[in-house]
């Protein structure tokens, strides 16, 4: 019962978090145009922050620290920072698998402004709140799991190369620049195993989350987000 619930945990805000994400094209096509979807994020992003601030006493991972805290300060802002330029420069030919009429988050309003309320939920969901989320999902549990379906009885640093790739290749495809994700999910499963904690990758996370979104609204490459 017990481990059941640490599954639930962490796998009903991903769930639901992807859930709505799959939803979001077609409240846009069954509504028309008097729906306007970009607002289907922050929704999104208050229900799963509702959900992991509900289960917040059962992340007990999020206790932890690294027991050298060079692991926050320098190895992962490197490594956040390392992903992001990946990131932006992965992203032709087949390792885009974004169509030319998918969905792409523009905050911008009809007359060419940034609507600044749009573009902040954007940036803080996709900074602060997804990189908790989806750590605590692809690393905290799933990795582990693979290896051991008793996953909280297995430490970070004991995880095996079969459950870091396979782990890293889902993680990969999740994202339409699959090729850059799977790159990412094997630098935050790197930091997750070497450090014994989840706050490295979440720090990484968060950094290459944060300094995408900045980049983003500076450069107008809306197609990232």
């Amino acid at each position: 019962m017990v481990l059941r619930r640490q599954i639930l945990v962490r796998v009903l805000p991903f769930a639901l978090f992807i859930l709505l994400l799959s939803l979001r094209d077609p409240l846009g096509s069954w509504l028309g145009p008097d729906l306007d979807v970009r607002w289907v994020y922050p929704i999104k992003v208050a229900l799963v922050l509702a959900l992991v601030v509900y289960f917040l006493r059962d992340y007990t991972e999020l206790r932890e620290l690294p027991a050298d805290s060079r692991w926050l300060w320098l190895w992962a802002p490197l490594v956040g920072v390392a992903v992001f330029v990946l990131w932006i420069n992965l992203d032709w030919g087949w390792l885009n698998l974004a169509s030319e009429d998918g969905f792409v988050y523009d905050p911008r309003a009809a007359d060419g402004r940034i609507d600044w309320t749009l573009a902040a939920i954007r940036l803080t969901g996709s900074a602060l709140l997804v990189p908790v989320m989806e750590e605590l999902f692809w690393r905290s549990f799933l990795m582990r799991w693979i290896d051991r379906h008793d996953f909280m009885s297995l430490a970070p640093g004991l995880v095996s190369l079969k459950a870091i790739v396979i782990s890293s290749i889902v993680f990969g495809f999740e994202h339409t620049l699959w090729f850059a994700g799977i790159l990412a999910g094997l630098a935050y499963a790197w930091l997750y195993r070497a450090s014994g904690s989840l706050w490295p990758p979440i720090v990484a996370h968060a950094i290459t989350n944060g300094i995408l979104g900045v980049w983003v609204i500076q450069t107008g490459h809306w197609q990232f987000w």
